[in-house]
């Protein structure tokens, strides 16, 4: 397998393979990556959160997490804007703690300006220790990318599309679109994201569950067999009632 060192982006968020979200950075450290990302032009990691193992005194990372690959990128400010699609999984065999403890510990607070304003990147790398093994303001980690085994049936795709015309039609319910356009609209959705491909169960998860740990687990699910437990258990009772 493939390894590799990642910077990670670590929040209360969970990203599927083939996915497209969005972010706004604005924390220096997440400042710092993004740079270093956009100019060697390489992905980061992103991890959901986990309160229990911390990193130098910040949340740490979940052990399996999904490339993020940085499609847009636009400043306003001292914000970034960036859009992402998600990548490959992977597992973090270690993590590599960044260089300084967030803002709440005691060392950090002469930091701050005035009414809680962030220091920029510079001024906190001019307080980090000269040997610190890692000059990083973030999280990294060392991982191993991970690979889905296997290809879904006939049954199983046929079964994700019915839950894709059930979702479809209660959100088109909601938006009074016109019942022909609906079923043109459904259908171009299954023929799309539908195939025997792995691909197709996080295509459809990202339509469906909401749950940060309803999708963890999906994420960290290998087999199909593992992967359609995991997206079964979590289906909103909407979807397991609706005939």
């Amino acid at each position: 397998m493939d390894e590799d060192v990642l910077p990670l982006f670590v929040l209360p968020m969970v990203l599927f393979p083939g996915e497209i979200q969005e972010l706004r950075v604005f924390e220096p450290r997440y400042r710092q990556m993004l740079d270093t990302c956009i100019l060697d032009e390489r992905p980061f990691g992103l991890v959901l959160n986990d309160s229990f193992s911390p990193a130098n005194g910040w949340d740490g990372p979940r052990r399996h997490g999904c490339e993020a690959e940085i499609v847009h990128h636009e400043t306003r400010g001292v914000h970034h804007f960036i859009t992402i699609t998600g990548g490959r999984r992977f597992f973090v065999d270690e993590v590599i703690e960044p260089a300084l403890p967030p803002f709440s510990d005691p060392s950090m607070t002469e930091l701050l300006g005035e009414e809680g304003m962030l220091p920029d990147v510079h001024t906190l790398m001019e307080h980090v220790p000269e040997d610190h093994p890692n000059p990083s303001l973030y999280i990294s980690g060392k991982v191993t990318y991970l690979h889905e085994e296997g290809l879904l049936d006939e049954a199983t795709q046929d079964y994700l599309k019915d839950i894709v015309r059930k979702v479809v039609a209660r959100a088109g319910e909601n938006m009074s679109i016109n019942e022909t356009m609906l079923s043109e609209w459904i259908e171009t959705i299954c023929e799309e994201n539908v195939t025997d491909s792995v691909q197709s169960i996080y295509n459809i998860a990202s339509l469906c569950l909401d749950g940060l740990e309803a999708r963890q687990q999906l994420l960290a699910s290998s087999t199909v067999e593992e992967m359609m437990n995991e997206f079964n258990e979590h289906l909103p009772v909407f979807i397991r009632e609706w005939e």
